[in-house]
């Protein structure tokens, strides 16, 4: 078969996936059902169907039926909020000590400015809630939404959720077009699809390309992140629009890129995957806000010096470096130093994946944790409890990485320190004064301002100590606990 040929018969075979699958999506909408149940009042359509489909294909079509479908689903959002200055800021060209002495009336900058932004959205029910980005409509005064059909109406915000950055917006409207929401968990890296939306204000842009990773997270732009990556073109105006698969379901919401100097595509796009946005969508419409569960301690990784230091047998599991006092591991009998392996006998090896498993799970419910600790293991069943308000990711806390004890200067943390340092005054430990620039220590993140407190398990309370203990150890790997901003962490620091 020569190049010719086979080309032909790849093109064929995509485009075989693509028109069977938009063949699916008709089935799959009239199964749909309200993520309410029956008597829901909200219906939003959910997808019930299997493994993309194969079937009769026509070159000429294209992605244009799917593209049909979608496009009037997507909205354009225009909103606007007033930014509040101080009173007394003066206008820095005439703060000047020069022009004060020549104009009696110094000008003020404005009190009240209004700051503009656009963004997409997705209209899942056809009662008018939209799905869109928290960073497209927080705080908010105006909100005016667009459809491809050039109707305008004005929304109110149902709520949002800056951890996820997902929010829900209202139209006051009627029979209007809908997508299907799709199972982001069943897509796979490779898969074909499109990402609609309205960058930089051209209303109903669609790009073309494949998922590119799963579950990205650690990338500092949420606070629980679980992103779809693709190379589909995503720029500045497509945030809170829809990426959605062959047959036209909606699988997450477009959120951010990695933008080069030019502040536009390099194909590195990230979207909320549909399955934690209607999570995250049903309580906000339910409750108003949204609930999350909480266990009441501080994680970190497990690095393969922290997996020797503990006896470990292997790389695996994240490690609980302090527990909250009266919180729900507390009350199971969690411990520091305690390794979890297993949640609900499903492997747990990553700390932002773990807070996000524990952060969906509906707070009241018990679930199952395979901890290992001192050389054995044991299972512990926790009630969760529900994530206060101010917590955000507080359970969340990375440790260091390897370090060595050269180059620290130590002193005696006094309750003076402790204080400036927002610690508590009766905080045992010495603080870091000094850490040579050029030192392996500093190299691995130590810095002034954390707070010693054991060393290889040894509690640590003055100078006297840390100096006794050191004396004692050979040229080996050190197990460290410290204070950093009040959030405890354990780190291996390994000799030169």
């Amino acid at each position: 078969m020569n190049r010719r040929s086979t080309w032909w018969v790849f093109i064929g075979f995509a485009l075989a996936l693509i028109i069977g699958a938009v063949v699916g999506s008709e089935v799959t909408a009239r199964t749909g059902k309200s993520v309410f149940g029956t008597g829901g009042a909200v219906p939003i359509w959910v997808s019930t169907s299997g493994p993309v489909a194969t079937g009769s294909v026509s070159f000429d079509a294209g992605f244009y039926p799917v593209v049909q479908k979608v496009v009037p689903a997507v909205v354009n959002i225009a909103s606007s909020k007033i930014i509040r200055t101080p009173q007394d800021q003066l206008s820095p060209f005439f703060s000047d000590p020069f022009f004060r002495q020549f104009f009696g009336n110094i000008p003020r900058l404005p009190q009240r400015q209004l700051e503009r932004s656009l963004g997409s959205g997705v209209i899942v029910s056809s009662g008018g809630y939209v799905l869109t980005n928290n960073h497209v409509v927080s705080g908010a005064n105006d909100i005016e939404v667009s459809l491809s059909d050039k109707r305008n109406f004005k929304a109110s915000i149902v709520g949002t959720d800056p951890m996820t950055d997902v929010a829900v917006i209202k139209l006051n409207a009627t029979d209007l077009p809908v997508l299907v929401l799709g199972n982001s968990d069943q897509i796979n890296v490779g898969n074909f699809v499109l990402a609609v939306g309205n960058p930089f204000g051209l209303s109903g842009t669609v790009t073309l390309g494949i998922v590119s990773a799963k579950g990205r997270g650690n990338l500092g732009i949420e606070g629980y992140e679980n992103f779809i990556q693709t190379d589909a073109a995503v720029n500045p105006g497509n945030s809170g629009g829809a990426l959605v698969d062959v047959r036209g379901e909606l699988i997450g919401i477009n959120t951010a890129i990695v933008a080069g100097s030019s502040g536009g595509n390099q194909g590195i796009g990230f979207a909320v995957p549909i399955n934690m946005a209607r999570q995250v969508m049903d309580q906000i419409i339910k409750r108003g806000k949204v609930v999350r569960g909480y266990l009441g301690a501080w994680i970190q990784s497990v690095t393969p010096k922290i997996a020797k230091s503990f006896g470990l047998p292997k790389v695996e599991g994240v490690l609980l470096s302090d527990i909250t006092p009266n919180g729900p591991a507390a009350k199971a009998g969690l411990k520091r130093e305690d390794i979890v392996l297993q949640m609900n006998d499903q492997p747990v090896n990553d700390p932002s994946e773990f807070q996000l498993r524990i952060a969906m799970t509906p707070p009241g419910s018990n679930v199952r944790l395979k901890v290992f600790h001192s050389g054995s293991e044991r299972t512990v069943t926790v009630s969760l409890g529900e994530l206060p308000a101010k917590s955000g990711q507080a359970e969340n806390e990375e440790g260091g990485s390897n370090s060595s004890l050269q180059g620290l200067s130590v002193e005696d943390l006094t309750p003076d320190i402790a204080r400036q340092l927002h610690l508590p005054r009766n905080m045992r430990g010495v603080v870091v004064t000094d850490v040579d620039s050029g030192s392996a220590a500093a190299e691995a993140g130590l810095r002034q301002g954390d707070v010693i407190q054991e060393i290889n398990r040894r509690p640590v309370n003055s100078v006297s100590d840390f100096n006794r203990i050191v004396s004692t150890l050979d040229n080996q790997d050190i197990l460290i606990l410290i204070n950093r901003d009040g959030n405890t962490l354990y780190t291996v620091l390994s000799p030169q």
